[in-house]
């Protein structure tokens, strides 16, 4: 008899029941829809989404930690590390730069803001204040200093990923300085601490839909659908813009690695539909650099491009502020020469690597660029209040893949990236685990071997050598007994 097929009421079970993307996807719905109907009681759900990122945030800094720490002992060579580092930190300014850009050409060709003759001393430029609390981006020097761990503990407790990837740094090269032979047991104790965080992460990930479900109905119940009827001209023009870059980021990609964008999409879409309901791309770093390491990214690459890209290359939220920035200028009637435009551009570029972490920061560069300007009140910003929490989905998608294409095109370019597993994973010919050979591909330069000092795995047909070695010892010694026993006496 054929084996009966399962009817769909089944199927549907099973799909939700086994599939992460479709509870997601069903939580994101089911959000919306309560938010539309119930948004008095869907405005207090948002601490389902707000738990789950505090869980996820516990596990980021140690796992950052272990990372990139293995990576760089299984690498065997700190320079390799730091070349690494210094063709993250050029890509990213490309990448900033190039979002910029278009944000700033866009605006220009649509203007969203023309039309609006909107008055400055309508707007309630305390409501600003109160979203940002009062905070300020910090100057250079501070940047720099608030990137320099205080403490080792300190770095973890308040989940400073800058100062947790220096600490790292500095562990990785002690252990490549000492070599296994003085500190035997350090290594495999942080590959292990390594596996039980990924394991507690995958715990974690089970409450997604969860989440998801309560930061969507609190949106929706909060600012409600018809902000976007209000701004659509404004949202349309970011989500066009970062569709746009994103194009863009794929023909990067597709020329510096050979691999697909959409394809390496398609593999992160559980990821990415989590980070579109949490607006965070926090929320889903450690799926995301697990799966960077299936596909074949090495491990000091993934650990060190991803979390740095996290502070230093938040390429939506470029797009973005440029954008903002001349809808504003635009709605309260001022013409910013091209001058002006161009230093736009510039403060961006600065303001911009300090944005991470600190709340309200996308109203604190627009208030940095307003004021450095001249021309555009900085009350203005609160044009944008109603809006920005719209945009989140744009910001989210961009930063989340820019940060992984910077990962894939940095591990290329350093030869730390195994492109013939890359293509099988995107494919889906091949659904091993990152540790399944060994651990992330050592990539094409053959730099994956370990550390000086550091015991290689065992080769393959080890055990059959030592067999026969003992084999051909065992004889030897047979024989050398033999020649001991004393002759026969000749009659």
């Amino acid at each position: 008899m054929p084996p009966s097929v399962p009817s769909l009421p089944r199927r549907v079970a099973r799909t939700l029941r086994t599939s992460l993307f479709a509870q997601v996807t069903c939580a994101l719905v089911l959000g919306i829809v309560v938010g539309k109907l119930w948004p008095d009681t869907a405005t207090a759900l948002q601490p389902l989404g707000d738990g789950f990122t505090r869980l996820i945030k516990t596990v980021i800094s140690p796992l950052v930690f272990c990372v990139v720490v293995v990576g760089i002992a299984k690498a065997g060579d700190l320079k390799a590390f730091g070349r690494i580092g210094v063709k993250a930190l050029v890509w990213f300014e490309i990448a900033s730069t190039a979002a910029l850009v278009i944000g700033l050409v866009a605006a220009n060709v649509v203007g969203p803001g023309r039309g609006m003759n909107v008055d400055p001393s309508s707007l309630n430029a305390a409501a600003v204040d109160e979203t940002t609390g009062g905070g300020h981006l910090p100057t250079t020097t501070e940047f720099v200093l608030n990137a320099l761990p205080q403490s080792f503990i300190g770095a973890f407790a308040d989940n400073e990923l800058l100062q947790v990837l220096i600490l790292a740094c500095l562990v990785g090269a002690a252990l490549l300085h000492l070599g296994h032979t003085r500190v035997p047991k350090i290594l495999p104790a942080i590959e292990q601490a390594q596996e039980i965080i990924f394991a507690v992460v995958g715990f974690i990930m089970r409450l997604a839909p969860i989440a998801v479900f309560g930061a969507m109905a609190h949106l929706v119940g909060n600012y409600g659908l018809g902000v976007m009827r209000t701004y659509a001209k404004l949202i349309v023009l970011c989500y066009v813009a970062a569709a746009l870059f994103i194009a863009l980021l794929a023909v990067a990609l597709k020329a510096v690695t050979g691999l697909s964008l959409w394809k390496f999409l398609r593999y992160i879409r559980e990821e990415m539909l989590l980070a579109l309901g949490t607006a965070s791309t926090e929320s889903v770093m450690p799926r995301v650099m697990q799966k960077l390491r299936r596909a074949g990214a090495r491990d000091d690459a993934v650990g060190l491009v991803l979390p740095t890209g996290y502070s230093f290359n938040l390429d939506g939220a470029s797009l973005y502020l440029s954008i903002g920035t001349l809808f504003i200028a635009q709605a309260v009637g001022v013409d910013l020469s091209l001058g002006q435009q161009v230093t736009v551009v510039l403060v961006l570029m600065l303001t911009s690597k300090g944005m991470a972490g600190i709340p309200g920061s996308a109203f604190l560069a627009l208030s940095a660029t307003a004021s450095s300007l001249g021309a555009i009140p900085a009350g203005a910003v609160a044009l944008l209040l109603g809006v920005d929490r719209i945009m989140d989905s744009m910001r989210v998608v961009t930063n989340l893949l820019g940060n992984c294409v910077a990962v894939f095109a940095v591990s290329r370019w350093e030869g730390a990236l195994d492109t013939d597993r890359a293509k099988r994973v995107l494919d889906g010919e091949d659904t091993s685990g990152p540790d399944d050979d060994g651990g992330a591909a050592g990539g094409e330069s053959g730099a994956g071997a370990l550390a000086p000092g550091i015991p290689a795995q065992k080769p393959k047909g080890a055990e059959e050598l030592k067999g026969a070695e003992e084999l051909k010892g065992a004889e030897e010694l047979k024989g050398a007994e033999r020649l001991k026993k004393p002759a026969p006496e000749v009659g």
